[in-house]
């Protein structure tokens, strides 16, 4: 494990701790965001904590064509419940993902700093949004870092059922219009693999992440 420094330097993921973490301290400018997400890492802590960095091994991914939607999911996008547009309301997403209540959580990891940060990630066209619409209310949404080839998403929120579903549904549909290779999704859980994501070896995503 790393301790950074004011250098925009990260060590190369191997040197990860086998818990994931390759790194605390730093800072979280844009300059560092943007390397941290080149380097196949991202930043995951909580208020108080200092900055932490991790690389996992396994990561979880979502090859695009291997998205699942079930049938009643389509039933609900083909009635259109729902309206979903791109990088309309970026803060209104992030802040959203930090307010809404996650189960087995006390807290969240998106600090007011982690808020600031990533909206200057938007200004720049790096970080992104897909917002969920109902009857002209923010119902749901993701947000994630764009790099080009490979989406890394962070988060998502749903205020309404299936909302944050129809955003990684409309957002995997771009994606594959856009011949992006892989949507990152970084750790495990069971809602990210009903919709098709699994885990490969973080050697084998560096691989994908490092070629273009």
């Amino acid at each position: 494990m790393y301790y950074l420094s004011e250098d925009l330097f990260f060590p190369p993921v191997h040197l990860a701790h086998s818990s994931g973490i390759i790194g605390l301290g730093g800072d979280l400018s844009p300059e560092r965001l943007q390397l941290a997400y080149k380097s196949g890492i991202f930043p995951w802590f909580e208020d108080g904590e200092p900055i932490t960095w991790w690389a996992p091994n396994p990561r979880m991914v979502l090859f695009l064509d291997e998205l699942i939607v079930s049938k009643s999911m389509r039933n609900i996008i083909n009635r259109k419940i729902f309206r979903v547009t791109f990088n309309q309301n970026f803060r209104a997403v992030i802040s959203n993902c930090q307010q809404v209540k996650r189960e087995g959580q006390n807290g969240t990891w998106i600090t007011n700093d982690m808020i600031e940060a990533y909206c200057k990630l938007h200004d720049l066209g790096i970080a992104k949004s897909v917002e969920v619409w109902e009857n002209d209310q923010l119902v749901g949404g993701l947000y994630g870092v764009d790099l080009g080839h490979v989406f890394c998403g962070e988060s998502m929120f749903s205020l309404v059922s299936n909302a944050s579903k129809v955003a990684f549904i409309f957002l995997v549909n771009q994606l594959k219009m856009e011949n992006y290779k892989l949507l990152d999704c970084q750790v495990y859980n069971e809602h990210l693999e009903s919709l098709g994501c699994r885990e490969i070896a973080r050697e084998e995503f560096m691989a994908i992440l490092n070629s273009f």
